[in-house]
């Protein structure tokens, strides 16, 4: 996966400002290769925020008139 200019890579507590979703679910998902990772080094890694937005956009249903 490639970064564009404007895909900041996040940190994982970035990830859980962003999307409420606890940082330990954010490291299962990048253990479990659920979602694209930048490694830096051996140890840090960075989730692309398209990513992120991705998994927003997803789960994403609108509301329904009634």
């Amino acid at each position: 996966m490639k970064l564009r200019e404007d895909d900041r890579p996040l940190t994982v507590q970035e990830c859980e400002r962003l999307t409420g979703r606890k940082v330990s679910t954010w490291r299962r998902d990048i253990f479990e290769k659920r979602v694209p990772v930048v490694r830096i080094g051996r140890r840090q890694v960075r989730i692309p925020l398209s990513a992120v937005q991705a998994m927003i956009d997803r789960g994403y249903s609108p509301a329904v008139d009634r």
